[in-house]
């Protein structure tokens, strides 16, 4: 074999490896927008959130599988959660032991482990993983991560369910810093903070590359269940929001 053959050889094995990767990664995808959660899960959803309406589950469901694509489309890296509503269901859907290693065997090719719900501090690695899933979050409802006009679902999800514990995101805060006496925001955190290298002297994360790889945070185990939340559907099974999900701040 000539090395002119054999460059073609190994550049043609390349092509079909890379062609591989993306249909793997494109399976993957789907199957996280059309799984079915398990029955029961909203239940025992609903005994840790007992003032949301079933419509109100569905939509946490809704922004998890958000959450979900963006360490899929993130290359399995780090990842945090901004919701504390879609973080406790996803702590209740881990507690269904089978289903969540099944779910994640397929989705992911391994195990996501659990963290807890982050806002931007002083831990790098968590930082990385937030910007990381609003980059993703982000372009899931066709929305410039770096120019926001409105806040994607995950991000605007515990103030429009009016989540007494949760994380208020408002797309940019530089009007409320202006106007408020000591140029703070509260308790308000901001969008446009995560292209911002302020925080922790870096942007790692942001721009949907780079940052350390591994599996997400801490585990969890589990098991099965019933009852009226139609099998665990979230209203319509897609990943996407069709840009209405979120909300301007």
């Amino acid at each position: 074999m000539t090395f002119a053959l054999a460059a073609v050889v190994a550049a043609v094995l390349a092509l079909f490896a890379a062609m591989a990767v993306r249909l793997l990664r494109a399976q993957r995808e789907a199957y996280v927008r059309t799984y079915m959660f398990p029955p029961g899960l909203f239940d025992a959803f609903a005994k840790r959130r007992p003032g949301l309406t079933l419509k109100d589950r569905q939509l946490v469901a809704h922004a998890l599988r958000q959450f979900f694509l963006a360490y899929l489309k993130g290359g399995r890296r780090f990842v945090s959660m901004p919701s504390q509503a879609a973080d406790d269901l996803w702590h209740e859907f881990i507690l269904y032991t089978k289903h969540y290693d099944a779910f994640c065997g397929k989705a992911f090719g391994r195990f996501l482990h659990h963290s807890p719900a982050f806002t931007l501090g002083p831990d790098r690695q968590g930082n990385a993983g937030l910007r990381r899933v609003w980059w993703h979050a982000c372009l899931e409802e066709n929305i410039n991560p770096r120019r926001a006009t409105r806040l994607p679902l995950l991000f605007a999800l515990d103030k429009k369910l009016g989540i007494a514990d949760g994380f208020v995101y408002a797309v940019d805060c530089n009007v409320m810093r202006r106007t408020a006496p000591d140029g703070s925001t509260a308790t308000v955190h901001c969008g446009g903070d995560f292209g911002s290298s302020s925080i922790d002297g870096s942007t790692e994360g942001f721009g949907g590359d780079g940052g350390s790889s591994g599996g997400g945070g801490a585990s969890g185990d589990a098991g099965g269940s019933a009852s009226g939340d139609s099998g665990g559907g979230d209203g319509g099974g897609g990943g996407g929001c069709s840009g209405g999900c979120g909300g301007s701040e």
